[in-house]
């Protein structure tokens, strides 16, 4: 790690103890099938990162100031407000299809899964993973 360290780190807290006891309920539910759809496509069990990102994978990036650290590879959060989603390889702008959704810095926020078409989120996630895999090899 970095002279800092990260603030985000892989965890070994029981991840379905952690989307036991997210509210509100439709919340816990998406989050649940998320984590579902990213094992599936990433073949890699969840993690909890931190208190509360839920990640698949694992790579290690080095910056050319010299800070380093280790990240999921894709990654999630249900919050109390939306889903976060840490994905990357998008690109910048809207991402036509997906429904309703904001941007922000290097995340994705949707307010519940039936707002979106799920079938243009797994293509996301499967273009995340692709980005990760060229920049990141395993």
């Amino acid at each position: 790690m970095g002279k800092a360290g990260n603030k985000t780190a892989e965890t070994q807290a029981d991840v379905e103890a952690f989307l036991a006891a997210v509210e509100p309920a439709e919340r816990r539910d998406d989050g649940r099938v998320v984590a579902a759809l990213m094992a599936r496509l990433s073949g890699e069990p969840p993690r909890l990162w931190g208190p509360s990102i839920i990640g698949f994978g694992r790579y290690h990036y080095r910056y050319d100031s010299g800070r380093e650290g280790d990240a999921p590879r894709i990654a999630f959060s249900p919050r109390k407000a939306e889903l976060v989603f840490y994905l990357s390889g998008l690109g910048e702008g809207e991402l036509p299809g997906l429904g309703r959704h904001r941007r922000g810095k290097g995340c994705l926020y949707v307010k519940r899964l039936s707002d979106i078409d799920m079938a243009v989120m797994e293509a996301l996630i499967v273009q995340s993973l692709e980005h990760m895999d060229g920049t990141y090899p395993r």
